[in-house]
C-alpha cells in the first residue's frame, strides 16, 4: 500500500478497499480508517452531544475478520441502523455500553467484498458521523 489518505469519495472508497485488501494479504487483525480531525462539525444540536461527541474523538472504523467496530451516541446508532437498511448483508451483531465512557461500542458483520465493505464504510462516515461530503480520511493501522 502506497498512499494512507485520501479525500474525494471515489479516492476515499478506494483507499478503503486498498487498506482492506492490504490488511488481508498482510493477515493483521484489523485495519483501522479515521477521519482528519479538521473534518469535524463543531456545531452540534445540544451540549450533551457536543460533549459525548468529544468523549468519543475522532470518527473512526475498523474492520477485521469480517466485522466492522465503530464508536457511536445513541443519535448516531439511529442513524447506523437506517443506513444498514440499505445494505441488507450487514447485520448488528453486538451492542456494548462501558460504564466509563458514554456512547455505544457497535460490531457490525460485514461478509462482503471489500467494494461493498467500502460503500458502507463512507457512508458511516458521512451520514453516521455527519461529515462533509468531501474530507481527509486517514488509514492509520493496515
Amino acid at each position: 500500500m502506497t498512499r494512507f489518505n485520501a479525500t474525494e469519495p471515489a479516492e476515499r472508497r478506494k483507499l478503503y478497499v486498498d487498506a482492506i485488501t492490504a490488511h488481508r494479504e498482510r493477515g493483521s487483525g484489523f485495519v483501522t480508517l479515521e477521519a482528519d480531525e479538521s473534518a469535524l462539525e463543531t456545531d452540534t444540536d445540544t451540549d450533551a452531544d457536543a460533549e459525548t461527541a468529544a468523549e468519543l474523538g475522532v470518527p473512526w472504523v475498523q474492520f477485521g475478520d469480517g466485522t466492522i467496530n465503530v464508536d457511536c451516541t445513541d443519535e448516531e446508532l439511529d442513524t447506523l441502523k437506517t443506513v444498514l437498511g440499505e445494505f441488507p448483508a450487514f447485520k448488528i451483531d453486538e451492542l456494548n455500553r462501558p460504564e466509563e465512557v458514554e456512547g455505544v461500542n457497535v460490531r457490525i458483520s460485514a461478509k462482503a467484498d471489500p467494494n461493498r465493505i467500502a460503500q458502507f464504510v463512507d457512508d458511516i462516515f458521512c451520514e453516521v458521523y455527519d461529515l462533509p461530503s468531501v474530507f481527509r480520511v486517514w488509514a492509520v493501522e493496515v
